[in-house]
Formats: structure tokens, sequence, C-alpha cells
């Protein structure tokens, strides 16, 4: 049987992996600046995070949501603790399209609405409401497009205002920091400005922080920096440091009832493990107070970049935008380098979105590559691709 052929790979087979490097099966070293898109949050095999799935997994990996499970409690105490959000309520599932499908359904429940308020360039998942709702018409079926989503521009107050004027819309779902779009962001204006319109207007705000959450922006959410409430916060990618994870904190304003969300696997007793193992190296070892010290680092780094057009993003979720395409670069820092870095819809923006146990050296390393790379005695990427292209006959 063969795989369905979806993914284009880089040929490279990751055996083994330690903190922020990953090992090839010819015992190659790779620098990990990407963490499998954002997902390894407290390093790779984490001695405590080995330990804690272990230990579990000896006793009882899992069972279903019919029965007690302690260890959701200690995680929602855990969570309430470390991320800030007082009285909010935990509802767990497996990845973070589940997250957001998960809170757009039960931002509809909650106020009887339909339409769903997205922004340009946003990437919300894969699934039924979350893929419609995300900026790509690529990856929308046809049976996806029959969800109504209204588009707006990042920032576009007073597009929203009109839209959520007609009372048809039951949430509206943002990343604070647009992770695959090319890590955009808006202003505190912005967002305290959604919060009160979706207030006024009886609409559910979303805060997608799938990518975004855990820390990795220096701010336990991205969110936080701004001030805002939201009712309905997903996440999913650094929850679990591999293990699949998702949830969505939700208001206490939205009441909840018997057979309203469920799930087989979410919440699973080695889910909660794996998470509640996450929190405690995130508190313990000051990862949050890592990130921001890390990202001042890194800015300072880019600064002395050649050839550079743009710095963006916050905390360990950043990007480097260039003037030229930027995939040739990518490849070359995989095969040259050996160290892995993210893409984004922008087709010139590099992601760096590594575990938050990054050091020093190891941003040096980076920037060093791409010096090299940049400053290359032969012709510059750049060049390549400013070259004027001869046409061929008959073009």
């Amino acid at each position: 049987m063969s795989l369905f052929d979806v993914y284009p790979l880089y040929d490279v087979t990751p055996t083994s992996a330690k903190d922020v490097f990953v090992y090839d099966s010819e015992g190659t070293e790779y620098l990990d600046l990407y963490g499998g898109h954002a997902v390894i949050s407290i390093g790779h095999s984490h001695p405590k995070y080995v330990s804690a799935i272990s230990d579990q997994v000896e006793k009882m990996g899992f069972y279903s949501n019919s029965i007690k499970n302690p260890l959701q409690l200690e995680l929602a105490e855990k969570l309430e603790a470390l991320s800030g959000c007082k009285g909010y309520q935990l509802f767990l599932c497996n990845s973070g399209a589940e997250a957001n499908e998960n809170a757009l359904k039960l931002a509809s429940f909650h106020n009887a609405k339909a339409k769903i308020l997205a922004f340009k360039n946003s990437f919300h998942g894969r699934t039924s409401a979350a893929v419609a709702a995300t900026d790509n018409p690529k990856i929308v079926a046809p049976l996806n497009a029959q969800q109504k989503v209204d588009f707006v521009e990042l920032g576009d107050l007073d597009t929203v205002a009109s839209i959520l004027k007609r009372n048809e819309t039951c949430a509206v779902i943002i990343e604070c920091i647009q992770g695959v779009g090319g890590l955009d962001q808006s202003t505190t204006d912005f967002y305290k400005g959604l919060e009160v319109l979706c207030q006024q207007h009886n609409t559910v705000l979303i805060a997608d922080e799938v990518q975004s959450g855990f820390g990795r922006t220096g701010d336990f959410f991205a969110f936080q920096k701004h001030g805002i409430t939201p009712d309905i916060i997903s996440m999913a990618k650094g929850m679990g440091n591999g293990f699949p994870v998702g949830g969505i904190l939700i208001h206490p304003s939205i009441k909840a009832s018997f057979g309203l969300l469920g799930t087989t696997f979410g919440g699973n007793h080695l889910a909660c493990a794996a998470t509640l193992s996450v929190l405690n190296t995130i508190e313990s070892e000051n990862l949050m107070q890592n990130a921001t010290e890390i990202s001042k680092y890194f800015l300072e780094k880019a600064k002395q970049l050649p050839k550079l057009k743009a710095i963006k993003g916050r905390g360990l979720m950043l990007g480097l935008e260039f003037d030229f395409p930027i995939s040739e670069l990518r490849k070359q820092l995989i095969f040259e380098h050996h160290i892995f870095t993210g893409s984004a819809k922008h087709p010139n923006l590099i992601r760096i979105l590594p575990p938050l146990t990054i050091k020093e050296v190891h941003i040096d390393r980076l920037f060093e590559a791409l010096r090299k790379e940049l400053n290359h005695e032969k012709t510059s990427l750049k060049d390549i691709y400013d070259t004027p292209k001869v046409p061929s006959r008959g073009q």
C-alpha cells in the first residue's frame, strides 16, 4: 500500500531528537528552529516529559470521558494558574482544527447565529467550519464552502462593524499573530475595538491561540498583550510537546449542558500527563521569560542581516521577510547548514518557531548561516531572482 501523496517531503529522515536538535538516520545533527510547526515547546525528549508519559501509560493510557479523570481537573487548575485566565472552563480535544471547530460550533449554539467573520490570510485548520474560516480557497472543498464566512482585512474595524450590525454572525475568529499567513498582527486599539463590537452585537470573540499559545510569544497567550478578554480561546500545538492535544477555554458566560460537545480521545490520561509536564516545565524553567529574552537577542542579530526587508512576529514566533522567494534559501539552510526553518503563505518569509528552550548560541548559528548564504561570493539569491528572464520562442 502506498501513502496518499499530499506532503512535499525533504530528503531527511529523523530518527531521534534531543532538546533543540534532531538527528537523522545517518547521525547528522540538525538544529530545529521550526519545532514541527511550533509543536515542540519544551524541547524534544525532555526528561520530565518522557517520565510523565512513561509513568502514566504504565498505569493507564486511556479511558473514555464517561468516567471521572482527576488528571483533567488537575490540568484545568494548573492551566488557570499559569495562564491567568481566571474562571474559564476547559474542554479538551485532540488538535487545533478540532479546537477551532468546537469553538465555532459552541458560538453558534450560544447565540443561535450561523455566519463567521474571519480575517484575510488567516489559517484556522482543515476541518469543516475551521477550513471555511481559513483564507485559502485551495484547501476548501465544495462541502466546506457551504459555510457562510465573511473575510475582512486585518485592522479594518469599520467593515467588521458593518457586518456585525446585520446580527447574523455567531463568531469572530482571529489569530492575534497570524501564523501560516505570515506573522501579521494589528494594533491594541484594533483588538480592543473588536472586543467591544462583539459585545455590542452578541457575537462570540474567539482567540485562535493554536500556534501562539503556551508561552510562545513571551505571554502565555498572544492576546494578553492587548488586554482583551476573549469568549473562547483555542489552543493545541505547544500543549503536548508532540503528543496530540487540543482544547478550548470557555468564558463562564457560556453555559454547558450534557451532550453539547463531545470527543472520544480528547482529555485522555496520556494527553493530560503530557500537557501537565509541559506546563510544569514552562513554569520551573522560566521558559516564557526565556522566549522574551531570546526574542530580543534575535531582533538585534537580525538587524545586522543583509538583504532583509522586515522582521515580523513576537517572542519565539518570528519571521524574516526578504524581497525574494526563500524556498531555495531554506533548502540551503537544511542541506548545507543542517538547520530546520519554516515557510509561510507569504513566499518571501522564513518562519522561526523553535522550542522555548533555545539559547543565544543557537540563534548565532542561524545568523552565521544566513550571512554566509546572503553574502556568498557567487551570485546572491536576490540577484538570481532579479535577473530578467530572456523569453523563449513562442512566449
